[in-house]
């Protein structure tokens, strides 16, 4: 008997492997997941990536064949002839719109050239559209290649309207640099910009006037002002209404808090509080009236990310205040990358290619998207040239990278070099690939009733449906050192077959396929399977 058990599973893994199907180690514990399609949560919006600041070199000056292969990598819903994804196809670009640091160069007090930007509004009065080339270039190739949302944030006024006379504040500010009488003039700044690029065919969906108010800008890193929330309010109404009376389709969005827990606690006496402030009937920067700003809160989830507990918690807290406050004011996570230090993957120094990064930030795209309703996730920088946990797609120099020992002058990168697609990268396109806009979030149990938190740490799941063409998406992240046996239950799709697109040590979104009932996650992993639903 002993002899023919192991015959019928020999003869079963020979099967399975014929079919492309992984096979789970015998001794592999099941977990089972229970997917309930009519448990409907928040409609997905986007996943997203921003421009700064790499892209004003790498669009304008690299070979024009390796510009084209990064914008793949990036939009790209193409697959190669085994099926296997080219790029992520991320649904929406964030565009920057500079305030004229570039310009000034050395004067503006930004240490860095890579952080400094272009301005299409010059000093005296005229426009130069020819300004921002290069992450002008980016923009064209994310809408030749379908993205479906665009949107253009600023992080300063124009240097001509600031009260400094620069990009950046001067330590203690805490609201908007910019002088008393140029709100107005900002305003229509951002208005004009949007117009020039309807008439150029490229919609900018959105406009973010505002980005991290909470924090003071003072140092000489990077573009940036502080903002109170009567700041944001009036200039939000003010594009609006600029917006509304030239008949253009762009909406505002506010918040960008610097942390996630600016937006459900007073923290800053003039900035703190945002999901009140600007959508409880009763405040005074209340904007739920205002037609073109659009219905939604935006964070960036830095600072809240360790411990894991914390990451959870701040989440909750978001999906409560929400409910309480405005149940159908959507939440969107706007910007990420890795600055608190944690011991699983150290603090935002060191450039990481690996699954380390890709894990870490996986659980927290999941928590966003899964705890707190985010409908829009965005990374922060698509292409970068440091040595930082902030790209998803770095650049260097032609010879090997070694930590510690690049050149000091990096001019040499602003006209070639080498692209490095990190696992980051296409970790993200385990969830911007599949779970595309107009998909709505369904419910996942474990049968074993685990937390949130033992999740985390183990097997994290989420499921997307399409309700027109009921092809359904769940996405599996697999922290551990060990294969995950998942089978999940009530679900039933053509065939009983998945098809699964694997990012590990040794994939890049690999397309294959597995069974419905007996679903196999490797190691320190993300999957995501595809399929539809059988019909009714």
């Amino acid at each position: 008997m002993q002899y023919r058990f192991k015959l019928l599973v020999s003869l079963a893994a020979i099967l399975a492997l014929g079919a492309g199907l992984p096979v789970p180690s015998r001794g592999a514990n099941m977990t089972t997941i229970r997917i309930d399609i009519h448990d409907q949560k928040q409609v997905m919006h986007s996943f997203g990536a921003s421009d700064c600041w790499s892209c004003q070199f790498v669009g304008e000056y690299w070979p024009l064949e390796k510009r084209k292969a990064i914008a793949d990598l990036l939009f790209s819903m193409e697959t190669d002839s085994k099926g296997n994804p080219k790029g992520i196809g991320l649904s929406m670009w964030r565009f920057n719109v500079g305030a004229g640091s570039a310009e000034q160069g050395d004067a503006s007090r930004i240490n860095s050239e890579w952080h400094r930007a272009e301005c299409f509004l010059t000093p005296d009065g005229t426009w130069d559209w020819q300004k921002e080339r290069g992450q002008q270039w980016f923009l064209q190739a994310a809408h030749d290649r379908g993205v479906p949302y665009l949107l253009a944030y600023a992080i300063s006024p124009p240097v001509q309207y600031t009260l400094n006379g620069i990009a950046h504040s001067d330590a203690g500010r805490h609201t908007l640099n910019i002088k008393p009488d140029a709100m107005p003039d900002f305003a229509s700044f951002l208005v004009d910009v949007a117009e020039h690029f309807h008439r150029k065919g490229l919609n900018l969906d959105y406009i973010s006037p505002v980005n991290e108010p909470q924090w003071g800008w003072g140092s000489a890193k990077q573009e940036g002002s502080p903002a109170s929330n009567a700041d944001i309010a009036e200039l939000s109404r003010l594009i609006a209404g600029g917006l509304e009376d030239r008949g253009l389709p762009s909406k505002v969005v506010i918040g960008e808090a610097g942390s996630l827990d600016f937006l459900t606690e007073r923290k800053e006496e003039v900035s703190g509080d945002q999901v009140k402030a600007f959508w409880d009937s009763a405040s005074p920067c209340y904007l739920g009236g205002v037609q073109d700003v659009a219905h939604i809160i935006s964070g960036h989830s830095y600072f809240r990310t360790w411990p894991v507990s914390k990451q959870i918690s701040t989440n909750e807290r978001i999906h409560e205040v929400i409910a309480q406050t405005d149940p159908n004011l959507a939440f969107w996570q706007t910007e990420f990358c890795i600055l608190e230090a944690n011991p699983e993957i150290g603090g935002g120094w060191g450039r990481d290619l690996s699954m380390d990064t890709a894990l870490y930030v996986a659980r927290v795209i999941h928590n966003d998207v899964a705890i707190a309703n985010a409908t829009h996730w965005a990374w922060w920088l698509a292409i970068s040239q440091s040595d930082y946990k902030d790209g998803l797609v770095y650049i260097d120099f032609a010879d090997d990278y070694e930590p510690g020992k690049r050149p000091g002058n990096t001019d040499a990168l602003k006209y070639d070099g080498k692209v490095l697609p990190s696992k980051l990268l296409w970790t993200l396109g385990n969830f911007s690939r599949f779970v595309r806009p107009g998909m709505v979030r369904v419910g996942v149990s474990y049968d074993d009733n685990r937390s949130p938190l033992d999740a985390a740490n183990t097997l994290m799941i989420s499921a997307y449906l399409d309700k027109k063409t009921r092809q359904l998406a769940v996405v599996l992240v697999n922290s551990e050192n060990k294969t995950q046996a998942v089978h999940l239950a009530d679900i039933k799709v053509q065939r009983g077959v998945f098809a699964s697109y694997t990012t590990s040590d040794t994939s890049n979104l690999r397309k294959s396929s597995m069974r419905a009932n007996r679903v196999s996650i490797p190691p320190r992993s993300v999957v995501t399977l595809v399929g539809h639903l059988e019909d009714k």
